[in-house]
This record gives C-alpha cells, structure tokens and sequence, in this order.
C-alpha cells in the first residue's frame, strides 16, 4: 500500500508544481509514455502532460489539487478522490481517477473522471 500512496502524492506534486518544477515532477510521477485520459483531456507522454497541467492552471490560477480521503489500492491499480480548491477554500471541481502503476512505480495510465464542476 505504501506504493499506492507514493505514487497518489507524486501525482498531486505533479499537478501543484510550479512552472519551473512541473517537468521534473512529471518525469518523477509518470513514465515517458503515460497516459492520462479524462473527460476534457487524452494526452499522452510527458509533454503532453505538462501541457494539460497548465492549461489546468491557466484556467484556475491560484488554485490547488487536494485529495480526497485516501487511495484505495490493490495490485498496480489505485483510486483516489480529488478536489480542486481556490483560494478562498472552496472546491467548486472534484473529481475521481483510477491510476496503473508501471514496475518502477510511477504511473503509466490515468482515468479520471469529473465528480462536481461548476455551473456556467
């Protein structure tokens, strides 16, 4: 289990670093090839990561990723809740993500889905 909870917290580094760790953090928390695939975005690869992430960030400055409660896990397969939280400490976006786990650690595939988003 302490796998699966190393592997959550790099992937929450990853989506609150700033600009000038994001590549380094990327790198730590995914392999060369991950996949991330959600309702807004299928990227793959470290730059495209990078590049979803701060689209995330352009679109909510200010804002940060928190998890919700813990991850659950159970071979290379983790779930986890997530919340995207504003400066003022709200959470008007929460989402759900399934994560596969790679040999080393890091993560190789990411499914997530939108739990709450906020109205137009």
């Amino acid at each position: 289990m302490t796998a699966h909870k190393d592997a959550v917290s790099r992937y929450f580094d990853a989506w609150n670093a700033a600009p000038e760790d994001l590549e380094k953090a990327v790198a730590a928390a995914f392999t060369e090839t991950a996949a991330y695939t959600d309702p807004l975005a299928d990227v793959r690869g470290h730059r495209e990561l990078a590049a979803a992430i701060t689209g995330a960030h352009q679109q909510f400055p200010g804002f940060v990723f928190r998890p919700l409660g813990a991850p659950d896990g159970h071979h290379d397969l983790v779930r986890f809740g997530w919340e995207l939280v504003s400066p003022d400490g709200s959470a008007p976006v929460a989402g759900s993500d399934v994560i596969a786990l790679a040999a080393d650690g890091r993560i190789a595939t990411v499914s997530g889905f939108l739990d709450r988003v906020p109205t137009v």
